[in-house]
């Protein structure tokens, strides 16, 4: 191929790129990305002392420290008005992220991970766990 050609075969597959990626968003097609969530609720024993609670959000500093983690947010229920949908009755929540459901799996493996739950599961009286894929 000569070299015009060739640039013009360039030109031409940039045009039609730009005018695909505009059609799409003029139609509301989106590339979609999905992102995995990890939604943990943890209530603690009973009878705790207020330096162990404290002492607990300490795990979720660990894992802020871990590979794969994207993002980690961690609290305790808000002060909401009581309705009949509402369930404050954990002691702390978390939701983290990541950029796929390996990455997510592979988290859970990981030995630092294992380490940072053995060390604070004796302060856990139930834990539950919700993996959420988003895409958007």
């Amino acid at each position: 191929m000569k070299r015009k050609d060739f640039i013009q075969t360039l030109g031409t597959a940039s045009v039609l790129g730009l005018a695909s990626s505009k059609l799409m968003a003029a139609s509301g097609i989106k590339k979609t990305k999905k992102v995995y969530f990890h939604y943990l609720l943890f209530w603690l024993k009973p009878g705790l002392s207020e330096t162990e609670v404290a002492d607990f959000a300490q795990f979720f500093e660990g894992l802020k420290k871990l590979p794969y983690v994207k993002n980690v947010r961690y609290g305790k229920p808000a002060a909401s008005s009581p309705r009949a949908v509402l369930d404050n009755s954990f002691s702390y929540n978390a939701s983290m992220e990541f950029d796929s459901l390996e990455e997510l799996e592979a988290y859970g493996k990981l030995p630092a991970h294992l380490a940072l739950v053995a060390k604070y599961k004796p302060y856990l009286e139930k834990m539950m766990v919700h993996d959420t894929v988003f895409e958007g």
